[in-house]
């Protein structure tokens, strides 16, 4: 199996068993780089994808908790290649779903695209979410990914139009990633009519699986969500639970 076939794969699981997939993310060493192993196997234990957030200087996409956990994290000397070295070297515990990287293009681009597949698979990294990159300009991401089976997964939104979102869902690979709303990372969503709708279009639309983000928080969206999509991404939420110190597994296991 491609890793890109893995993640479909974690989430049709999940939905066999009659319950959504949970996607959880976490910024690659946030709160301390020291525990990073350590978060990393209580998420992998909960979750059936884990997406870790590769820190940047400018998180376009994200709202102030990811922001901050950002900016934590690039100073206390997160890069790349560290995550990398982190991943590679992961005990059993913390391999027991999927990993994606979520990054924006830029430390992809240092970082070099001849080397990057290579070294992503070796380490484990089943794909990559790119936030800041357009579909009409990921053609040289996407050829350096395939070498290696990785997946570029496709985000869509509430007022991506029909014609690009059958674009998008074609050419995903993975889930397609399903913004709740326009606008940041963090703000609870609200879970109206109008957004279901959205949701069911993507799903016909889409031969992969379908997952919602941004701003889902609480079990009852979740279970809102549940009969109009094949899984959830929890980011906010999870970040601020370990930026308090809270227990991972126990919030992740109280939104099922």
């Amino acid at each position: 199996m491609r890793p890109h076939d893995t993640i479909s794969a974690a989430i049709n699981a999940a939905t066999a068993q009659g319950r959504p997939a949970l996607v959880g993310f976490l910024t690659a060493g946030f709160p301390n780089r020291r525990q990073f192993a350590e978060h990393l196997a209580a998420v992998a234990a909960e979750c059936d994808v884990v997406e870790i957030g590769v820190p940047f200087s400018d998180p376009m996409a994200d709202g102030s908790t990811i922001q901050r956990a950002s900016f934590v994290a690039l100073a206390d000397g997160v890069t790349l290649p560290w995550i990398f070295e982190v991943l590679a070297n992961l005990p059993p515990a913390a391999r027991k779903a999927p990993i994606l990287l979520m990054s924006y293009l830029n430390p992809l681009l240092s970082f070099g695209l001849d080397e990057l597949p290579r070294t992503a698979r070796t380490a484990g990294v089943a794909g990559f979410i790119v936030p800041d990159l357009p579909h009409e300009e990921s053609a040289p991401l996407r050829t350096a990914l395939e070498r290696e089976g990785l997946a570029l997964v496709q985000m869509v939104t509430p007022v991506t139009p029909p014609a690009r979102l059958a674009m998008l869902c074609k050419a995903a690979q993975g889930f397609v990633y399903a913004v709740t709303m326009t606008g940041t990372t963090g703000k609870s969503a609200a879970v109206p009519d109008d957004v279901l709708e959205y949701m069911d279009r993507v799903k016909r639309c889409s031969s992969v699986p379908v997952c919602a983000g941004f701003g889902i928080r609480t079990r009852e969206q979740v279970a809102r969500f549940a009969p109009h999509v094949d899984g959830v991404v929890v980011g906010s939420a999870l970040v601020e639970t370990l930026e308090r110190g809270g227990d991972v597994r126990a919030f992740l296991h109280s939104l099922r």
